[in-house]
């Protein structure tokens, strides 16, 4: 039988948003959180047992020294076919995502994507990812997306919103540092019968840095946005679109003013619960 890796530990509530942060990057099916009498919370994740689940517990123990965190290998037990349960199709601007075992619940009218919820970051269900959903359904409403048109999604994670832009017709590069999650980005890319999506591990500066897109679009936290703003701007063409996700309320005028630094205009920002995404329909000439 198949084995699972079970990761437990504690933290304060004073730390839990910067939990769900690196929780919501790294655990893309979900976790359990309960609440406990010392007002401390009790999380519990359940992975397949893969080394990237060996990272992750290093991973906690480095940021949260006294969460008590252990790790400890437990048979499957159908774990697999109980939480497929919990999954229901989500809907994100005209796109609707769903695992390959709900198809028969997708809604006529929609775009479908269908992503294996695994290991790889972007499901459909955190907000940063539906936030970048829903501004590509707003653009492409607004007749600012048409095929021949190529993309750049910085931080692939699943490929979701490679998938998403491939099925209006543009064409891409997707981009992560983490090995694993292009394995998934190919497998999703493979159960949506999409053309188009060229895949690479890496960061902004893993590819040919003379390539310019017509819409660049970055779903990581605010930490790395910054960071990478200058490889990131050296990736737009004169007059392009930039979508910017992963960032917190409080940390998305900072993150604007990075890039207005780098000779983009402000940016419109969208909020969504505590997440914001930062959009701009024209970067104008971006100062070399």
């Amino acid at each position: 039988m198949a084995k699972l890796l079970r990761i437990q530990f504690n933290l304060s509530e004073m730390d839990s948003d910067e939990c769900q942060v690196y929780l919501g990057g790294r655990v893309a099916h979900g976790w359990e959180e309960v609440p406990q009498d010392d007002d401390s919370i009790s999380y519990t994740i359940h992975l397949e047992d893969h080394p990237l689940g060996a990272e992750i517990v290093e991973e906690i123990k480095m940021r949260w020294p006294d969460s008590g965190c252990v790790s400890e290998e437990i048979e499957d037990e159908n774990w697999g076919l109980a939480w497929k349960e919990f999954f229901e199709p989500v809907t994100c601007g005209d796109f609707e995502i769903l695992p390959p075992w709900l198809l028969e619940k997708k809604t006529e009218g929609k775009t479908h994507i269908i992503i294996e919820p695994k290991m790889a970051f972007g499901t459909g269900g955190h907000p940063t990812t539906a936030l970048c959903l829903e501004l590509i359904s707003k653009l492409a409403k607004e007749g600012r997306l048409n095929p021949g048109m190529e993309f750049f999604d910085l931080g692939t994670g699943s490929a979701i919103l490679a998938i998403a832009l491939a099925k209006l017709g543009i064409k891409g590069v997707g981009v992560d540092i983490d090995p694993q999650s292009i394995v998934c980005a190919r497998e999703n890319i493979e159960n949506n019968n999409i053309q188009g999506i060229t895949l690479s591990v890496g960061s902004a500066d893993c590819i040919d840095a003379s390539l310019k897109y017509d819409l660049v679009v970055a779903n990581i936290l605010s930490g790395p946005l910054i960071e990478l703003c200058p490889a990131v701007t050296a990736r737009l063409k004169k007059n392009s679109i930039l979508i910017l996700s992963g960032i917190l309320n409080e940390q998305a005028e900072k993150v604007a003013a990075a890039y207005i630094e780098a000779g983009l205009p402000a940016p419109e920002i969208f909020i969504q619960g505590e997440w914001a995404g930062l959009l701009w329909e024209n970067t104008g000439t971006v100062d070399e």
